[in-house]
């Protein structure tokens, strides 16, 4: 899926300290690198680990001039599977809108929990990112799917970036397992 449309939205539906608003710097820093105009930013309820949160993307090939949330996405991204009973995660998808979800479901059951008919793609990025990082940090392997469903950004740009932002932060290794996540939730995403 390209740019069919001014500027292309994502919403990022998380729970602090998931890597929501990660996710969000990483895709718009991604197409920033082909040249594309970029807006990243989260919203937040209580500021706390654990609490529901919610991240905006967007990019375009011409300037930005709004910084309202994204209300009509062209993609929902739920990182925490539990956030299907508590958000409206198809407020706003048109028919020709992408819903990925972190789940072990089958995109049918998804579809029936929010009620959406569109495109239901489905990671299990709890169970990759425990296998690469060894604890539930399922954005990476989120970003892997999203790069895969929507080639809006490249997975190579995507790994590029995390390898730039983590490696003096989390050292070699702990960066290679995050690109590891991403690559997996790339070959692993289920329509």
């Amino acid at each position: 899926m390209l740019l069919t449309k001014d500027i292309f939205e994502i919403v990022i539906h998380g729970r602090g300290g998931q890597g929501a608003k990660t996710a969000g710097q990483l895709i718009a820093e991604a197409a920033m690198e082909k040249g594309k105009y970029i807006q990243a930013f989260p919203e937040y309820g209580p500021e706390r680990s654990g609490a529901p949160m919610k991240s905006f993307v967007r990019i375009s090939d011409k300037p930005i001039k709004t910084s309202q949330p994204v209300t009509n996405p062209d993609v929902v991204m739920i990182i925490d599977p539990s956030l299907i009973f508590f958000v409206n995660a198809n407020g706003g998808l048109r028919k020709n809108s992408v819903l990925i979800v972190n789940s072990s479901e089958k995109p049918e059951e998804i579809k029936k929990h929010v009620k959406f008919e569109g495109n239901v793609y489905v990671v299990d990025a709890t169970g990759i990112s425990i296998r690469h990082l060894g604890r539930n940090l399922p954005n990476m392997p989120m970003l892997g799917a999203l790069a895969k469903v929507t080639n809006v950004v490249d997975i190579e740009s995507l790994a590029g970036r995390v390898m730039k932002k983590f490696i003096k932060k989390l050292g070699r290794e702990k960066t290679e397992a995050n690109v590891s996540a991403i690559r997996e939730g790339y070959k692993k995403v289920v329509l």
